[in-house]
């Protein structure tokens, strides 16, 4: 009898990957000309997993936002990996922003998921398990068209495939 094969789809971030850039966004921030010597700055808290960051005004927000996004993106961290609670003004005349990054897929979107999944009629079975979902059936070729088809799709989260067997 045939084996299932199966895989996990999940959603995490590599927080030693995101902390190298976070590092690097430092580094460029206290040495381009347009920031330097402002109050801009990037603070990750490890315990909370929290990036806040820290500006002067809008405009540069806007620039230490997109250096954090181009040095994410150099390191392969999805852009969808982490999450902002919005813009607010901080004390003096500052601005931060506040970004978490997203490990676990969330109920509701397991189950769009899944039901996007079924819709493609195939021979694989699919269940939420925790904040990961995992996916098996017996024909592999029905595995990787799922995968084809999710890659394809914008849920709002970074989505990684594990643990196929």
């Amino acid at each position: 009898m045939a084996k299932d094969s199966s895989f996990d789809i999940v959603s995490k971030v590599d927080l030693q990957n995101l902390d190298n850039a976070i590092n690097n966004s430092i580094k460029e921030i206290k040495t381009r000309y347009d920031l330097k010597n402002t109050s801009s700055n990037i603070e990750f808290d490890k315990s909370s997993q929290q990036i806040t960051l820290v500006a002067g005004s809008d405009l540069q927000l806007d620039q230490i936002t997109q250096i954090l996004y181009q040095k994410m993106a150099k390191l392969s961290i999805d852009l969808k990996s982490i999450k902002s609670s919005g813009r607010e003004a901080s004390g003096g005349d500052k601005i931060k922003e506040i970004f978490k990054p997203i490990n676990g897929i969330e109920q509701e979107i397991a189950k769009k998921i899944i039901k996007e999944i079924k819709d493609l009629k195939l021979k694989v079975q699919a269940s939420i398990q925790g904040d990961q979902i995992r996916i098996s059936g017996k024909s592999r070729d029905d595995l990787q068209t799922v995968i084809t088809t999710l890659r394809q799709k914008d849920y709002g989260i970074a989505l990684q495939f594990a643990n196929y067997r």
